[in-house]
């Protein structure tokens, strides 16, 4: 399965707020481009911070006809290029480091006033990547600003889920206190926690673990919303969602409103659960989570919500059972759009390393960088593929003891007549020009 290019995956979480909207009233669309243009963002492969509302608006419409192939970036023809005249490169060079803090603007404004260039003849794009190319681009910054937010619940179960992690306790895990962390997801219509689990970190593997879960129990989500942790912007998650049609949502930073229903289940958590748990039952970590799986089976989602007009978490999801998306054909492919691949180079042993053990891969790959595919989650190495997402062989353990009796492969010599040579001999050229033999 090919990878995801890791900026469209960016360019789709810029366009969260737009995709995820079934309809667009009028005027609406320049309304959150404007708003879009206005946030930092932390953008692959630059060190700017803000994008351009005409460019968020291409993305946008490249999106709508192509999907997240018409997201992946398109080479510049004349990328490495610059057509400014020579005098004039040299100039806004020299303007640049006359002064670093001067922007774009100024640049082409002081050069307009010289009369080194023509007035509105000199681009900002041409600008910047001149000063991009002699490493002289700056970030700039500017305060956020605020927006606008207000209460609202979704239609129908499954439409969004939420996603956070609560720090828990320190509980004992292989004879010494470690700390866990509790990984859950919510359906925003019932209240109902699709999936969660106590974990011994809250990276984006463990998150992935209780994804897997919850689309394994409660179906597929429409849109996931969630924080704009490290974790959550891993590619692998990104990845999965676009795999699965879901649209990945990501709130402002510093701004936990924007999950204020998986903030109260938080709360609701730490009262009800843990300020019951007995500690002497908990002996490692599958004690925990297997009292709050039963716990929250057999009394959260049974407990009725005043959120929800009196009604259960339960009833209210299946409510709306008929419109809960299936795994349906996925199912048989979800351990698949769970692997993860990770880059390694091939030893001239035909071995690669992943989590401190040595694997073998066909030693025609010897020297090249390749895909290993691996589970994650069980630890596991699945194959090899190469950069186009094609499997090109099995990836086994090392072996090196069964190796020492092992039948090695040998490049066989290319034959000539009679055993004669026929290229050039370094040899015969050098006794023909000392001896003057005619013949070589």
């Amino acid at each position: 399965m090919k990878a995801i290019d890791p900026k469209a995956l960016f360019r789709l979480s810029v366009l969260g707020p737009l995709v995820s909207r079934e309809r667009l009233a009028r005027g609406e669309l320049q309304q959150i481009v404007r708003e879009l243009a206005q946030r930092e963002y932390d953008i692959p492969g630059s060190r700017r911070r803000h994008l351009g509302e005409k460019t968020i608006e291409g993305w946008f419409y490249a999106y709508r006809r192509q999907g997240i192939e018409g997201l992946l970036p398109k080479p510049r023809s004349d990328r490495g290029q610059c057509k400014l005249p020579l005098a004039v490169q040299q100039a806004i060079v020299a303007a640049k480091q006359d002064n670093p803090r001067r922007s774009i603007r100024q640049i082409r404004e002081l050069l307009e006033a010289a009369g080194s260039v023509a007035a509105g003849s000199l681009s900002r794009s041409a600008i910047h990547r001149l000063l991009q190319q002699q490493g002289l681009s700056r970030i700039d910054g500017s305060a956020s600003q605020l927006e606008e937010k207000r209460s609202f619940v979704a239609e129908f179960a499954g439409s969004i889920w939420y996603g956070d992690v609560m720090h828990g306790p320190a509980i004992p895990v292989a004879g010494r206190q470690r700390k866990v962390y509790l990984v859950s997801l919510m359906d925003d219509a019932s209240r109902l926690i699709t999936h969660s689990a106590f974990c011994l970190g809250e990276t984006a593997l463990d998150i992935e673990g209780v994804l897997k879960q919850a689309l394994l129990k409660r179906g597929v989500c429409r849109k996931l919303v969630v924080d704009n942790g490290a974790a959550y912007r891993a590619q692998t998650l990104q990845g999965i969602c676009v795999r699965l049609g879901v649209q990945l949502i990501y709130c402002r930073p510093y701004a936990p409103e924007g999950k204020g229903k998986l903030e109260r289940w938080h709360r609701t958590c730490r009262d009800q659960f843990l300020g019951e748990l007995d500690p002497t039952q908990i002996h490692g970590l599958d004690d925990l989570n297997a009292r709050l799986w039963a716990w929250l089976e057999q009394v959260y989602h049974r407990t009725p919500h005043r959120g929800l007009g009196g009604m259960t978490p339960l009833a209210r999801y299946q409510q709306d059972l008929a419109r809960i998306r299936r795994l349906g054909p996925l199912a048989a492919q979800l351990d698949r759009l769970f692997l993860h691949r990770v880059c390694r180079h091939v030893r001239r042993d035909g071995t690669v390393s992943y989590l401190g053990g040595r694997f073998e891969v066909p030693y025609a790959l010897a020297g090249k960088s390749v895909q290993l595919v691996v589970d994650p989650h069980a630890g596991r190495v699945v194959g090899v593929e190469d950069a186009a997402g094609e499997r090109i062989g099995d990836a086994t353990p090392l072996d090196a003891l069964a190796n020492s009796d092992r039948k090695r492969h040998r490049p066989e010599r290319v034959p000539t007549a009679e055993g004669v040579r026929t290229g050039p001999n370094r040899v015969e050229l050098a006794h023909h020009q000392y001896y003057g033999d005619e013949e070589v």
